[in-house]
């Protein structure tokens, strides 16, 4: 398994994910956007990119040429819960930082990918866009510095949203944790672009 950066914006190559495997699979067929990827193997015979096992796309925010903006993450439907999304996450943070940016932001809209954005050194600025998404951001450079209360206000926000009862003990067993360990960009990752 390696983690690839595969290009920058505008000029990024497009992906073909699969989208019976992958969330936002439509999004990662535009070219203007940046694109990284966490692969294993070698390109399949079929029309999809099925080596992928997560794919992420970014561009530069449009009100502040200094931030990056993960537009979206996906992880292929068989490989969620290994930490790939959090992985690649902190992957693309380190490569903004290279690139140049002082900042890192993206926008989540449910608890897993918002405990994930917090392994990969983001954390909630209070903000919400977008459908009900909440705001996460760091220094490309680091990690941001953890805030408890702040990462247990986030999780707050979901418990307003319609959420079954089984979602509802996810969320305080997550609040009970409190925030989770932060993980390192992988160090066999390939740069590019």
């Amino acid at each position: 398994m390696d983690f690839a950066l595969l290009g920058w914006p505008p000029d990024a190559p497009t992906l073909r994910l699969d989208y019976r495997r992958f969330a936002y699979a439509g999004k990662f067929v535009l070219e203007s956007t940046g694109k990284a990827v966490v692969r294993e193997g070698e390109r399949g015979e079929n029309e999809y990119d099925d080596h992928l096992l997560a794919a992420a796309s970014f561009d530069t925010d449009r009100t502040d040429p200094d931030r990056l903006v993960v537009r979206y993450v996906t992880v292929r439907d068989d490989r969620q819960g290994e930490g790939l999304g959090a992985r690649l996450l902190a992957f693309v943070a380190a490569h903004a930082a290279d690139r140049g940016y002082d900042r890192v932001r993206i926008a989540v809209n449910n608890p897993a990918a918002y405990v994930a954005a917090h392994r990969a050194g983001f954390a909630f600025t209070g903000a919400e866009t977008g459908v009900a998404e909440l705001v996460c951001e760091r220094p490309a450079v680091r990690p941001a510095a953890v805030d408890a209360d702040a990462y247990r206000a986030g999780l707050d926000r979901y418990r307003d949203r319609d959420l079954d009862d089984e979602s509802l003990t996810r969320l305080d067993e997550k609040a009970a944790a409190g925030p989770p360990s932060v993980v390192e960009a992988p160090d066999d990752a390939e740069p590019g672009g």
